[in-house]
């Protein structure tokens, strides 16, 4: 079994009820435990900045699914919540992504583990460090041995 934090986000309809369905989505999956659930945290948006602020959380799981079938996963939850894809960057409905999965590391086409983004991004940090210290820990020192 595989410990994962996934970080979800949303800015269109009514997130906080999205982030709770997408969690109970997360968790009714036959392959997921759920294990830890940040609170949601309101932030500005990041990378397109002309949209709706977002509720961020985080959840920390355990799974036998292997991380690319995870990543379809939670592609298909989006889905199913309503998520069309537009827009880079832009806003939605619902959004999860894999943001470590137990300390792999893994570059594909479809996915990049650990997201290579988080330690940048106060809105996942944040609410991973609430549930996941030692997860957060290593995102964080990792950034530095990537530009260093």
């Amino acid at each position: 079994m595989a410990r994962v934090v996934l970080a979800l986000g949303a800015n269109m309809g009514d997130p906080a009820r999205q982030i709770t369905e997408a969690v109970a989505a997360i968790a009714s999956h036959p392959k997921i435990t759920l294990l830890k659930q940040s609170s949601i945290i309101v932030s500005e948006p990041w990378g397109k900045t002309d949209q709706a602020q977002f509720h961020n959380g985080a959840v920390l799981i355990e799974t036998s699914l292997e991380p690319i079938a995870l990543l379809d996963f939670c592609l298909a939850t989006e889905a199913a919540l309503g998520r069309v894809r537009v827009e880079h960057w832009g806003p939605r409905l619902i959004d999860i992504d894999v943001i470590a999965y137990d300390r792999l590391e893994l570059e594909s086409q479809r996915l990049t583990l650990p997201h290579p983004f988080a330690h940048q991004r106060e809105f996942v940090i944040d609410p991973v460090r609430e549930i996941a210290p030692k997860i957060a820990d290593w995102l964080m020192n990792r950034s530095g041995q990537k530009s260093g």
